[in-house]
């Protein structure tokens, strides 16, 4: 094999200093367009490569940013993903994807690994355990890598986020519900430790109040995002000796295991019982029975949640900045739990 073309021979070839293709292949603005795009079409001639590792090393910056989801294999974390990379993109940037699969020592090993990389920041949905990576978060930030959460988060001075308005659409889908007819509303909650389901809770329980319903604490079920978990939620609900008329689920995946359970015991959805789910997985639109949802503007999410990544690198100030992004999450309403046609 030929050896690899270096700057030397492009110099060489075009009877110029070193530094000058040096600074034309990094787009020096001393030096002028013709000059940079002789030393370009040389260089791709001579099939030379740029060491990225060695200019990350000159300049302090990898280009590489880590992203860190609970689990991949969601439609809403793989779609905040989808919008990270397309924003990023135009920037040159990579991205390194981590998952704690809901595990705060794979969390933290995670960090440290991309901190060890050099990214240039850390965009990240804390897990459901997360009591002990404070410190290793502020070790990042000490080191200058802003870190920016989105959707799951924690209250960390410096640290910027992008959710939604929890509270907001929980309240809009439990009022939705009540319009329905129902006053005897389940709800199926997350792990309120994390601020998205203590929020979507309060709006549940808020709704409630404002409409003058009573809220009954057997109607809440803690449940983690899968179908199992719902379908035992329900089967324990329908035990109940006064039964619910509608169950909100904080993840479609239960509402899925739920109405599968009330299928299962001969209820009519939503004649009988309305459900309502959070997240707008794919398969909520296209069932036979589709369900009723709350999106969470995925997309948008991960976009805003690089761009304020984007304004941090190119602030003097750097990680110091803090900025709070709210979107506004938007209630699908489906068959699950349309009982009163407009």
């Amino acid at each position: 094999m030929s050896p690899k073309a270096t700057i030397y021979d492009i110099a060489k070839e075009l009877n110029i200093s070193a530094a000058t293709v040096s600074r034309a292949l990094n787009n020096n603005p001393k030096i002028s367009k013709s000059t940079c795009d002789l030393v370009m079409a040389t260089a791709t001639k001579m099939n030379y490569k740029q060491n990225k590792l060695a200019q990350a090393l000159k300049s302090g910056k990898s280009h590489n940013i880590g992203v860190i989801v609970p689990r991949i294999n969601t439609n809403f974390f793989a779609s905040v993903i989808r919008g990270i990379e397309e924003e990023l993109y135009s920037h040159k940037y990579n991205v390194i994807i981590c998952q704690t699969h809901e595990d705060e020592k794979r969390e933290i090993e995670n960090i440290n690994m991309l901190l060890n990389a050099q990214v240039d920041g850390i965009l990240m949905s804390v897990s459901n355990m997360t009591s002990e990576n404070d410190r290793v978060i502020e070790k990042a930030l000490e080191k200058r890598v802003p870190v920016v959460f989105f959707d799951r988060k924690k209250n960390i001075e410096g640290v910027s986020t992008v959710t939604i308005n929890d509270f907001g659409a929980a309240y809009t889908t439990t009022k939705h519900i009540i319009e329905q007819g129902c006053s005897k509303i389940a709800y199926l909650t997350g792990d309120r430790s994390l601020e998205i389901y203590e929020n979507r809770f309060n709006g549940y329980k808020q709704a409630l109040i404002d409409n003058g319903i009573e809220f009954k604490d057997e109607y809440v079920i803690k449940i983690k995002s899968s179908v199992e978990d719902g379908h035992s939620a329900a089967k324990k609900l329908l035990k109940l000796k006064v039964k619910p008329d509608a169950i909100f689920s904080a993840s479609d995946f239960a509402a899925l295991g739920a109405i599968k359970e009330l299928k299962e015991q001969g209820y009519k959805i939503p004649e009988d019982v309305c459900v309502v789910g959070f997240g707008n997985e794919p398969f909520t639109e296209f069932m036979e029975l589709s369900i009723s949802s709350v999106d969470q503007c995925s997309v948008a999410m991960g976009k805003a949640a690089a761009q304020v990544f984007l304004e941090q690198v190119k602030n003097k100030d750097g990680a110091k900045i803090e900025k709070k992004v709210v979107l506004n999450g938007e209630l699908l309403i489906r068959n699950s739990s349309s009982k009163i046609k407009s």
